[in-house]
């Protein structure tokens, strides 16, 4: 925990700009890491009590892959992976992490390693560390809620952990927990559409990444600009998968990119030349951000081709520079995904049930739907009244 590159995790916040909506949510994925590692070992303590054998070697294995799950972020999060880091995930890279941390102690993450990656024997303690009923889950879900002050995410991780048990190697609960997981399933659904695809917070990230195109764009182009030394060598030459991030110090120059890193850019370029950058990095800072209209169906393209030469003729940009200003995404969320690694509920007479279909209050298979919506964000002098 006292290692450099743990310690990054301070300087990351676990939201990104979703403060920029809820004032509060300024927690950092340090904490949200502590957090994961308290209810790793609640379960463990529960699990072993209830007569689950977990040796000492594979309890600390399981302990030290949950606290690292997430050491593989970057600042701001999925907005990077995006951008300036792309084909690769962020899990990818906590692995590569942790490839190099156990190297640093002589083979004692081996077990962490495995528990990660899912090749150790014992699959339930993966599952603990990532499924759709993990530690990770448990304690985002928490304390994200707590932080927003949006109270639908609240949920009794206390009372899920109490009902975990194993039975065939595989992670389930009790009936008795059945609508403790109910809950857990809506709190999740409420919390991506309240506050992980909030449109104000979305329009903000896609400024942000729109940023970071943009200057990726210039760097290649030759054009100079401030940046600190980590984040100056991943806009010259952007990451492109794996091989890319392993070659020479490129992972090590990783490490030392933070939330500070970028803000700090952004600050500077507000007053760069490139009209473009300045406009967004102006905006981003001081809160003036783009309209997001979000929608069930996708937006006419007479519509978005309207908003595109308006804002080519109100900034006098080209019609591919437009795309700085002008976004359309689709954004989808499902609480819960009956095709990967199941929530499995045991009933009183012994039977393993699919938590879809063992609940009797909600419709699970509803909420285990797909929802897609689409997005569409630019600046709001545009808006035709």
């Amino acid at each position: 925990m006292e290692h450099p590159w743990f310690q990054r995790l301070r300087r990351i916040r676990q939201l990104g700009l979703t403060d920029y909506v809820y004032p509060s949510a300024t927690h950092t994925r340090f904490q949200h890491a502590l957090g994961c590692l308290f209810l790793m070992k609640q379960a463990i303590k529960l699990l072993r009590e209830k007569g689950v054998e977990i040796t000492g070697e594979e309890e600390q294995g399981a302990w030290l892959a949950i606290l690292l799950h997430d050491i593989g972020h970057g600042p701001y999060s999925h907005t990077l992976e995006r951008s300036i880091v792309t084909g690769i995930s962020h899990e990818e890279i906590s692995l590569l992490f942790m490839e190099k941390l156990n190297q640093q102690f002589s083979g004692e993450l081996d077990v962490a390693i495995r528990i990660f990656t899912d090749t150790y024997p014992k699959h339930f303690l993966h599952q603990l560390v990532s499924s759709q009923l993990d530690m990770d889950r448990l304690d985002y879900l928490m304390r994200d809620s707590f932080f927003t002050g949006v109270a639908e995410g609240v949920i009794n991780t206390d009372r899920i952990i109490n009902m975990l048990t194993v039975v065939d190697d595989e992670l389930v609960v009790e009936e008795k927990g059945i609508y403790s997981i109910e809950k857990f399933i809506l709190a999740r659904r409420l919390m991506y559409w309240q506050v992980y695809l909030h449109k104000t917070v979305l329009s903000a990230d896609f400024m942000l990444s729109n940023i970071l195109r943009r200057s990726k764009i210039l760097g290649e182009q030759g054009i100079s600009f401030f940046a600190t030394p980590p984040l100056k060598q991943f806009l010259q030459d952007p990451v492109m998968g794996r091989e890319m991030l392993c070659q020479g110090d490129c992972l090590e120059t990783f490490s030392q990119l933070d939330d500070f890193d970028i803000f700090s850019a952004i600050k500077v370029w507000s007053s760069h030349p490139d009209p473009i950058l300045s406009l967004l990095c102006q905006r981003l800072v001081n809160r003036h951000l783009f309209r997001a209209e979000l929608r069930n169906k996708p937006f006419e393209a007479g519509y978005v081709a309207g908003i595109k030469e308006r804002a080519a003729n109100m900034f006098g940009i080209t019609d591919q520079e437009v795309d700085f200003l002008v976004t359309e995404e689709p954004v989808s969320n499902a609480a819960y995904n009956p095709d990967h690694d199941r929530i499995k509920i045991r009933t009183r007479d012994g039977e393993l049930l699919d938590v879809s279909e063992a609940s009797d209050q909600l419709n699970i298979s509803i909420l285990s739907t797909r929802t897609k919506k689409y997005l569409l964000s630019y600046p709001k002098e545009l808006t035709v009244k």
